[in-house]
């Protein structure tokens, strides 16, 4: 098919494709089609398939240009992405579908023009990424790190035992609670709702953080209470909710004493109190190591972004917010219809929660394609072998999970996905040496973790 084709850039990382294509295609196309319709129009006073081709174009012809046109359009547009010295960047991205820039003119006399508007990936120029200095939180694992996380085994190798009917509820107590959101009208909001679901008071280990109206609750109660969440709350900053729950069970923990006995059943290769507490030492200190990782990577692309300006498109941020929310959804057990419904099918309640999201979203997404960029540029590549060793790392121990996890890593997803990841800590390991890193202010590893960790 002959094809003048010219790309004009437009704000956010958007293009229009402007596209003639010969008017001796489109009446093709259009002959072709009539052909086809001869064959089988049924108009009374003629047979199947004995129209006569002027009684057709007379009663469909304006129909069957429109229709020739689309297929012109449509045949033009697979040709051009398709063809492989169209330059990449300016190929359309997989959620961003070409949209017409206003229909054109059914007119076999002239050669057919349109224009269609898409987004591609935004250009990213990088200017510096060496050369910085970059201040890091001064950690380090001490014993009070180490005991709390030996009182955390304790919790886990508790015995639970009923409390009984008249007892109320305290601080480390195993609750089950029946609970629901309430909206003005004192009405359960759909989807909602949820029974048997069962967390240490204290823990924070509910989406809502209720732990604190629990506490002092009878087994059986029922309880309406409303909570105000800070402005800077994660998923519910400054909104008022209502709730009504109800106690359904309650357990205390009876704490094993922290000696070898306690060590040896953790697991069996520890034999003495200190074999766990050296085990407990080095765990954390392999999780400092990674939020140390995490903040030097964080804080050098910062750095970069300072001088990296990237305009965001608009189809990118929204799969970006799409796939928050979705995530949202998950962690309520739902979908994200049924978060909807969650949010008292409010537009302007899910509106707010997605538009608190987008500064987050637009820093994560500018960080992720400078990040891609530094590694097409420096060539950073991954092989199968480095591929397969990173998958055997993390290969069971016990011969009856072997299949299923060899099965696992047969994926060619999984497999790419590994290697993206490998081809990205290769890049951070290159861009470290080529930076400098030092101790800033002293903190606690508690600290530094929970803020890590939260977000």
């Amino acid at each position: 098919m002959n094809i003048t084709k010219e790309i004009t850039r437009l704000e956010k990382s958007g293009v229009k494709l402007s596209v003639t294509v010969e008017k001796q295609e489109v009446n093709s196309e259009y002959d072709a089609l009539l052909k086809e319709y001869t064959k089988s129009a049924q108009i009374p006073g003629f047979r199947k398939g004995k129209v006569p081709r002027e009684v057709l174009i007379r009663k469909f012809g304006d129909a069957v240009k429109g229709e020739a046109v689309g297929k012109i359009m449509e045949k033009a547009i697979v040709q051009i992405f398709d063809d492989e010295s169209f330059p990449r960047e300016n190929k359309p991205l997989p959620y961003s579908t070409p949209r017409v820039e206003e229909e054109p003119k059914t007119d076999l006399e002239n050669d057919l023009q349109f224009s269609v508007i898409y987004d591609v990936l935004p250009t990213v120029k990088i200017s510096k990424f060496e050369g910085f200095t970059i201040e890091i939180p001064d950690v380090s694992v001490e014993e009070e790190d180490i005991q709390k996380e030996l009182e955390i085994i304790r919790e886990r190798n508790a015995i639970v035992l009923d409390k009984g009917d008249d007892e109320l509820t305290e601080k480390n107590d195993v609750a089950t609670v029946n609970y629901c959101e309430l909206n003005s009208e004192n009405e359960v909001l759909q989807n909602s709702e949820r029974n048997d679901f069962t967390f240490s008071l204290g823990s924070s280990y509910n989406l809502y953080e209720f732990d604190d109206d629990i506490v002092g609750m009878k087994k059986g109660e029922t309880k309406e209470f409303s909570k105000t969440y800070p402005d800077d709350h994660r998923e519910f900053p400054g909104e008022t909710k209502k709730f009504r729950l109800t106690l359904t069970g309650l357990k205390k923990k009876n704490l094993p004493d922290l000696d070898d006995d306690l060590a040896q059943d953790v697991d069996e290769k520890f034999k003495t109190l200190s074999d766990l507490k050296n085990n407990v030492k080095e765990r954390l200190e392999k999780e400092l190591e990674r939020i140390n990782r995490d903040i030097k990577s964080s804080k050098l692309i910062e750095k970069i972004m300072e001088d990296t300006p990237v305009e965001i498109p608009d189809s990118m941020l929204r799969m970006e917010l799409d796939s928050r929310w979705r995530n949202l959804a998950r962690r309520f057990n739902t979908d994200s219809e049924g978060l909807y419904k969650m949010m008292g099918n409010s537009p302007e309640r899910t509106e707010s929660i997605i538009e608190g999201w987008k500064p987050d979203a637009e820093k994560s997404l500018h960080s992720r394609l400078i990040v891609e960029t530094i590694m097409e540029d420096l060539k950073i590549e991954a092989s199968e072998e480095e591929a397969e060793e990173e998958i055997m790392k993390n290969s069971p121990e016990n011969e009856s999970d072997l299949e299923d996890f060899k099965k696992y890593y047969e994926s060619e997803q999984i497999r790419n996905y590994i290697k993206e990841t490998i081809r990205e800590r290769k890049t951070f390991d290159l861009l470290f040496e080529k930076n400098t890193f030092k101790r800033g202010e002293k903190q606690k590893f508690a600290d530094l973790a929970g803020k890590v960790n939260n977000g």
